[in-house]
């Protein structure tokens, strides 16, 4: 069976910095929208001190596009971290880096595999395809990832892990594309819920208007056209999350 290596910019660097932009973009995120972002967040802001000390609006309007926005106040807070911390090198411990913001543990194993080529084990979406459909034919449902996880360990190239991973998410990509989902199998399988219509899709219009310029509540709910609760609450958790401010009567993006 034959299938084609993907090339990602991504693939093309070690810069720990642009892996680790590239590994949280890609939470929960398709690869072709990271595509389209990727290149123009990296150009805005090229490294850990560029990001630290941008401001909060510039930076979250580079992210438009690319959903659950939090993402990119974690990475502004990583390289806030790293700088302040970690002279702007990026630890290559997954332990340290599953204690940043944002990071859980198979993204801190993932980044330090790529970015550092170390022989760590971590399971992502295409992985446990692979290990699904090869390793749990005869199962129906509910394989529990730490089933997994010694099947990776074992067959885990120790000598370059990086390429490793590479061919077993593309083939993962692949098995995606030619037969029926074998993640179905899985214990922590589930569909995202709709977007149209969600709180997402209005958390990410309420922040495209406060982009452009403070609003008032009453404002923000007449354009929304939804009802008051539901947006004052979706006002109160953005707020929580840091994402905005409210002074002098109107909500902003917080500095």
């Amino acid at each position: 069976m034959k299938y084609l290596r993907r090339d990602f910019p991504w693939r093309n660097t070690t810069d720990p910095y642009h892996i680790l932009v590239s590994e949280v973009m890609l939470q929960q995120t398709q690869v072709s929208r990271v595509l389209v972002k990727y290149p123009i967040f990296i150009s805005q802001f090229s490294n850990f001190r560029e990001l630290a000390s941008a401001s909060t609006k510039d930076v979250l309007q580079a992210w438009q596009g690319m959903g659950y926005n939090r993402r990119a106040l974690y990475l502004k807070k990583i390289a806030e971290i790293v700088v302040a911390k970690y002279k702007e090198k990026l630890p290559n411990d997954p332990v340290i880096l599953d204690s940043f913001p944002g990071i859980g543990e198979a993204t801190a194993s993932s980044i330090v595999a790529f970015a550092f080529n170390k022989p760590v084990v971590f399971i992502e979406t295409n992985i446990r395809r692979v290990f699904l459909h090869l390793f749990f034919e005869g199962r129906k449902s509910k394989v529990d990832d730490r089933e997994i996880f010694p099947l990776i360990e074992k067959t885990l190239d120790k000598k370059n892990p990086r390429e490793w991973y590479w061919a077993l998410m593309d083939y993962g990509a692949h098995l995606g594309k030619t037969i029926d989902n074998p993640n179905k199998k899985s214990k922590h399988y589930s569909i995202q819920s709709e977007f149209e219509g969600s709180d997402r899709q209005v958390r990410g219009e309420i922040l495209r208007m406060l982009l452009k310029k403070s609003q008032t509540e009453e404002n923000i709910i007449t354009v929304l056209k939804k009802k008051n609760d539901r947006v004052k609450h979706i006002l109160q958790n953005m707020m929580k999350e840091g994402l905005i401010e409210y002074k002098s009567k109107m909500y902003r993006i917080k500095n």
